[in-house]
C-alpha cells in the first residue's frame, strides 16, 4: 500500500479468497491523511471484485496529483485500475451536515456511487466538490457556496484530473463531511464531528466495492 509520496512501498493488493481473475482492473482508493487511511484500512473489503489498493497521497492538489500519476504510470498492476478519490471534506450547500455524504457530480460515474451509499443508509448529496489548495474559511466558502458547489477539499479534482490524463477509466470522487459554516475546523464542536466523519468514512467502504463493481470498464 502507498502510505505516502514519499514512501513509495509497493501497494498491499487484496485479492478475493477464492483467487478468481474476473478481467477487471483493480480499485485504487485515494485519500490525503492518515486518519483517512486509518479509517479505510479498518473497512470491511469483503465482496471486492478485484484486487483493492489504497494509496495516501499527502495534503494538497500538486502532492495528489503527482502521487496519482507516478501510481498509474509505474505500478503495472495499477495501470488498468479505477480511481475513487476520498477522505473529508468542509460542506458549503444548505442542509450539508457533518457527517454526510457528498458524491461528485461531473462525471458519470458518481451515479452508481450515490446509489450505492444511498443503499447503505447514509445521508447523500450529489453536486460539484469544489477544489482549492488552502482550508476555506469565512468569505471564500460564501464564495463557493454562490458559485453553485455543495463542498470543497483540496484533493478530490487533482485525483480526477491525473486519474482521466493516465488513460480511461470508471473515475469519481466521494467525501464526508467534517464540518460546515456552523462547525468549522478548529472549533471545539470539530472533534465530535471528525470522529463521526472519520466512523462514516469506514462505514461506506463496502459501498466503494459495490460501484466498483457494477462500473462499466472503459476497456472492454
Amino acid at each position: 500500500m502507498y502510505r505516502s509520496e514519499t514512501e513509495p512501498i509497493p501497494p498491499d493488493v487484496e485479492k478475493r479468497p477464492d483467487g478468481a481473475d474476473l478481467g477487471r482492473g483493480p480499485l485504487l482508493i485515494v485519500c490525503a491523511l492518515g486518519i483517512e487511511a486509518a479509517a479505510l484500512r479498518r473497512g470491511s473489503r469483503s465482496g471486492a471484485a478485484a484486487p483493492v489498493a489504497l494509496l495516501r497521497t499527502g495534503m494538497g492538489p500538486r502532492a495528489a496529483r503527482r502521487a496519482v500519476t507516478r501510481a498509474l504510470r509505474d505500478n503495472p498492476a495499477l495501470h488498468r485500475a479505477a480511481v475513487l478519490a476520498t477522505g473529508f471534506c468542509a460542506g458549503l450547500a444548505p442542509g450539508v451536515a457533518p457527517g454526510d455524504v457528498v458524491v461528485d457530480d461531473r462525471t458519470a460515474d458518481g451515479a452508481p456511487l450515490a446509489a450505492a451509499l444511498t443503499r447503505l443508509g447514509v445521508t447523500v448529496h450529489t453536486g460539484r466538490i469544489a477544489g482549492s489548495d488552502h482550508v476555506v474559511r469565512g468569505a471564500e466558502r460564501s464564495a463557493l457556496r454562490a458559485a453553485g458547489a455543495t463542498a470543497v477539499d483540496m484533493e478530490s479534482a487533482a485525483v480526477q484530473h491525473a486519474a482521466l490524463a493516465a488513460g480511461p477509466r470508471p473515475v469519481t470522487a466521494v467525501r464526508v463531511v467534517v464540518d460546515t459554516p456552523e462547525y468549522e475546523l478548529l472549533r471545539v464542536a470539530t472533534l465530535r464531528t471528525g470522529i463521526n466523519a472519520f466512523r462514516v468514512l469506514r462505514s461506506i467502504l463496502p459501498a466503494f466495492l459495490d460501484w466498483h463493481r457494477s462500473t462499466e470498464l472503459p476497456w472492454r
